[in-house]
């Protein structure tokens, strides 16, 4: 008998170890507490608010603190000088004015329609190649900005103040055929910059587009202990599986500290404190405690020049409402977990082998930020960790310890009410994909085993597992 090809033993072997894992598990009934996602700080609604509701477990005395870090969350910034000393410094530049424009009703932001001159709840990330001399900016910024325009495109400004450009997205599409003929067609976005205020953009600028990502359990998020995370790295791939996750490390502006990175598309940000740092200083232009003066650059002159709202604009006392709002936004709860096609897509979920990067299930560590976040147990689906995505997916743009290829695993927990909440179905950093059987085809590289063992799905197994991940 002729030898078979390697990549059939190798597929034939993981799809041998995807099985073995599923049959673990009991997907006749739904697991005890499976539909609680984020243990008590679950809330039980599922309706256009549902991701905007503080954690179930949270007492009275302290909604009120979620109430006002909501007020600064949702309400825009204005121009200083102005009456509203508390809300002033809105830019010079910027990509918006209210953390509720990009992250609509605490969801998913998406990209902007095809022909529109404004990106609203997308943005496109800037940096050039690394080189020899660049270390330490890399050390510390994780990529080295591009000369003129820094780390991010901000296409609005101030009166009196030139925007740095304009963002259009256009595709290209393919078709994706499953093995009983049915047909998806992707599209694959394409960038157009415009309209340049500053100049040309270095002629090696790397771009990266991301949309808003949701905001629920973020606070859950950052009390896994890291030895939890780091439990399921395998960046050697010992394990022969295929799936080498690994961590990202990061640089900790306060402690100037290299440490594990969790939130971001990458997971170049080490904590949420410093993740809200980054979105007020980069998309709205304000200053705060840990990124602080302006996000001009020396070329910017009409910038560096616009009147400013106070060192920092941001005081300690909003930041730590909006820390306090964002830790707390709770996760909804699961629906149908006992449905029989819900139960039949878990289980194929499983033998896909999706379960490897969207780690089902965690405890957060005792010693969480806020005491109603501890020793809960959640399900948010995913490992935190950096996966190759494959090329398909690839931006080709590092940040710190990330390759151009590698992307952090999403957190799937709320996924299936995207539509309910924000009026759309388009997922992924950059919102290419137009429903979750889309997003499900763009994995390659480490996933691509699981996305070809999805391609012998038929209409059936298609149908349940887009029910079970509707039902998270």
């Amino acid at each position: 008998m002729s030898a078979l090809p390697h990549g059939f033993l190798l597929l034939f072997t993981l799809f041998l170890t995807a099985c073995r894992d599923a049959s673990d598990l009991d997907f006749t009934r739904a697991e005890p507490g499976e539909a609680l996602s984020a243990g008590s700080t679950t809330v039980q609604r599922s309706d256009v608010n549902a991701f905007s509701l503080p954690s179930a477990n949270l007492a009275p005395s302290r909604r009120l603190d979620f109430s006002v870090g909501n007020s600064f969350f949702r309400n825009p910034w204005v121009i200083a000088p102005a009456s509203t000393t508390a809300r002033d410094g809105l830019g010079p530049l910027f990509n918006t004015n209210a953390c509720q424009n990009c992250h609509i009703k605490d969801g998913r932001g998406h990209p902007p329609a095809v022909g529109a001159s404004h990106a609203v709840s997308m943005l496109v990330r800037l940096s050039i190649p690394a080189g020899a001399e660049h270390l330490a900016v890399v050390e510390k910024n994780g990529v080295v900005p591009e000369p003129v325009y820094g780390g991010q495109l901000q296409d609005m400004a101030i009166p009196g103040v030139t925007p740095e450009g304009r963002v259009r997205v256009s595709y290209d599409y393919f078709p994706v055929q499953f093995a009983d003929g049915f047909e998806v067609e992707l599209r694959q976005p394409r960038l157009d910059i415009d309209q340049l205020g500053y100049g040309p953009l270095h002629p090696q600028t790397l771009f990266s587009a991301r949309i808003a990502p949701p905001m629920i359990g973020l606070g859950l998020l950052e009390a896994i202990p890291e030895a939890a995370i780091l439990a399921h790295a395998d960046p050697e791939d010992k394990n022969g599986d295929g799936i080498s996750g690994r961590p990202n490390r990061v640089r900790d502006q306060l402690t100037h500290r290299t440490v594990l990175g969790r939130f971001g598309w990458k997971a170049g940000q080490p904590s949420l404190a410093q993740q809200n740092a980054d979105a007020f200083f980069n998309d709205m232009g304000l200053s705060n405690s840990i990124f602080t003066g302006t996000s001009c650059t020396a070329t910017q002159q009409d910038c560096l020049a616009a009147p400013e709202g106070g060192e920092p604009e941001v005081s300690d006392s909003i930041f730590k409402q909006v820390l306090f709002y964002t830790r707390n936004l709770a996760v909804p709860a699961r629906r149908t977990v006992d449905a029989p096609q819900v139960l039949a897509g878990k289980r194929l979920f499983h033998q896909a082998g999706c379960q490897s990067c969207h780690v089902p299930s965690f405890v957060t560590g005792a010693d969480a930020a806020e005491p109603e976040l501890a020793n809960q147990t959640i399900r948010p689906y995913t490992d935190l960790l950096l996966h190759d995505m494959g090329e398909g997916l690839a931006d080709h743009r590092p940040e710190f310890q990330a390759s151009g290829r590698e992307w952090r695993t999403a957190p799937l927990w709320g996924i299936g009410l995207t539509e309910t909440v924000n009026g759309h179905t388009q997922f992924l950093h950059d919102g290419r994909a137009r429903n979750l059987l889309e997003a499900i085809l763009w994995h390659g590289g480490e996933a691509e085993a699981a996305r070809q063992r999805v391609l012998t799905f038929d209409a059936e197994q298609r149908t349940a597992l887009l029910a079970f991940l509707n039902s998270l």
